[in-house]
């Protein structure tokens, strides 16, 4: 009778306890992120045919953020607030990301440098500081070639324009070169390949995109924690519908183009900047080729996300760059 007693005790007791409470998930809307960044807000324009979202704040010459796939505006949240005391900055979804248009097609790189520069002019500017970073280096240097007006200096993070090179990229890494790291002299994107596969990654991805986010931030980075639990949850909710993987695969589709494209171009005449961590023996070749003045940095203990790894760092080569 005593043991039953007990028994009984002891399971009104564990069902007496209450429940642990579950982590508070993190405020990830553009608004709740931007009341993280005083003296900016949420704004949009229609330019070129799609909407395009953006956050803007501080006074100055005119400075545009261009970021890269797997991310968003929010890629350059650490340096945006220091940017913003000599520039008024502008972080931009571009067209296929965030809160931006997901249209059915346009994501060639000369489509989307003219998505920038027709923005640039909704923003009543005649020209502005471009920084791109992935992707966004891509249409960067696009802007560049394509409205060499609209833009006063260009910085490129890690990441070069697509060239005849891309063509010869290897399906099967170098023996012993693939790793959980990427190997610099040997980097295998074997995801170029995997974006490209109409509806298939849409099937994959679909409700799992974090898995492969999780996978490619620690490949290209040195510093996990440099992005937190509310920069991945950020992410991960921005590619995590069928239409935004639709929509961002476009930008790889567009390859082939954005590489005829470049044939056609010519070298880029105002100052550029590049920064690289494990892009730098391509950026550097690159930008000495394509550009009258540039000058290239390797940015020492940074992996592929520079704004996020090293914002320090990036701050110092901007200023004197920029200022």
């Amino acid at each position: 009778m005593k043991r039953t007693l007990a028994i009984a005790a002891l399971a009104l007791a564990l069902f007496a306890v209450p429940a642990l409470a579950a982590a508070p998930k993190p405020a990830i809307s553009d608004a709740a992120l931007v009341k993280t960044l005083p003296g900016f807000s949420n704004a949009g324009a229609e330019v070129n045919g799609v909407h395009l979202h953006y956050v803007v704040g501080g006074k100055g010459p005119l400075l545009v953020l261009l970021p890269g796939w797997p991310e968003t505006w929010w890629a350059y949240h650490k340096v945006m607030p220091e940017l913003a005391k000599t520039h008024r900055v502008v972080s931009v979804d571009m067209r296929g990301m965030g809160s931006s248009a997901m249209p059915a097609g346009g994501f060639d790189k000369k489509t989307m440098a003219s998505d920038i520069s027709a923005l640039i002019k909704e923003l009543g500017s005649t020209q502005a500081d471009v920084i791109g970073h992935d992707i966004g280096a891509m249409v960067a240097f696009s802007l560049a070639e394509n409205h060499p007006e609209q833009v006063h200096k260009l910085v490129m993070l890690d990441v070069a324009h697509p060239t005849k090179g891309y063509l010869q990229l290897k399906m099967i890494p170098d023996d012993g070169t693939f790793g959980d790291r990427i190997d610099e002299e040997h980097p295998y994107l074997w995801w170029f390949a995997f974006l490209q596969v109409d509806g298939l990654s849409e099937d994959l991805l679909d409700g799992r995109v974090e898995k492969l986010q999780t996978w490619f931030f620690h490949y290209m980075m040195k510093n996990d924690a440099a992005l937190d639990a509310k920069d991945r949850a950020v992410y991960a909710a921005a590619y995590g519908s069928r239409e935004a993987t639709r929509a961002s695969n476009g930008w790889y589709k567009a390859f082939p183009q954005d590489v005829a494209d470049f044939e056609t171009y010519g070298k880029v005449t105002m100052p550029v900047l590049g920064l690289a961590g494990p892009g730098y023996g391509r950026l550097k070749p690159f930008l000495d080729a394509n550009a009258v003045t540039a000058t290239t940095y390797r940015v020492e203990g940074s992996g592929h996300c520079i704004a996020e790894e090293k914002p320090d760092a990036l701050l110092t080569y901007l200023s004197e760059f920029l200022n």
